[in-house]
């Protein structure tokens, strides 16, 4: 619970909680520990919690019976997902999986209900939350279309640092190039000489383990 709490103390919505509100909200939450490659949500499964990152890296994405999958986007300790498909009575539209082993926080629906019924902040998070999102996916689609690799992986990269959507992340990304990989689509040899080619630009530095990012404002604006 220690995890859970300091993940809490950095949401803005949670921030402006009483003691008592915060200990109901504490009580509709569970923790659950997903092994890497295991799914913290399920395509076609009722939506009945929200979820946030206390530790790890998760990966939103489509996989079709065909065998075609795509990611939509990695999801970093200290993000919560999962509140349009809340919002909506429809079966969830998007697996989620595990690249590493994560612990995961789970709201069950009541809990988030009440929020929505009795917290101002809340709904003004969920807005700022939801807006953000869709800028992030209005971007990917752009990149996808307009940007070669090595750009569309800048991309990638800058948005795991996004103090809105990620507020516990920092500029050093704990991220294998595996990971890396799974995240922007391409394979770890592209991966890599992407990554190279940044580092020569003075945009990040390769450390073992970890991605550094210099200048994550050049790594928005990379390849245009």
């Amino acid at each position: 619970m220690q995890a859970l709490n300091e993940m809490l103390q950095t949401a803005l919505w949670a921030r402006a909680l009483t003691a008592e509100e915060l200990e109901r909200v504490k009580s509709g939450i569970v923790m659950r520990t997903i092994p890497a490659g295991g799914f913290v949500c399920m395509k076609g499964e009722p939506v009945e919690h929200w979820m946030g990152v206390v530790d790890g890296l998760v990966k939103m994405a489509a996989n079709w019976s065909s065998g075609k999958t795509t990611t939509f986007t990695g999801l970093s300790s200290g993000g919560w997902f999962g509140e349009g498909s809340m919002l909506k009575n429809e079966p969830r539209r998007y697996d989620v999986m595990a690249l590493r082993e994560s612990t995961v926080a789970y709201m069950n629906r009541a809990t988030f209900q009440w929020l929505l019924d009795h917290s101002i902040p809340f709904n003004r998070f969920l807005i700022t939350q939801l807006n953000e999102r869709l800028g992030q996916f209005i971007g990917m689609m752009e990149h996808e279309r307009l940007l070669d690799t090595d750009a569309r992986l800048a991309r990638c990269l800058a948005s795991m640092f996004n103090p809105v959507l990620y507020p516990g992340s920092s500029t050093d990304l704990q991220l294998s190039q595996e990971e890396i990989g799974f995240l922007a689509g391409v394979s770890r040899q592209r991966v890599n000489q992407a990554l190279r080619k940044l580092e020569e630009a003075g945009l990040l530095r390769l450390d073992y383990g970890c991605v550094r990012l210099l200048d994550v404002e050049g790594l928005r604006r990379f390849g245009e």
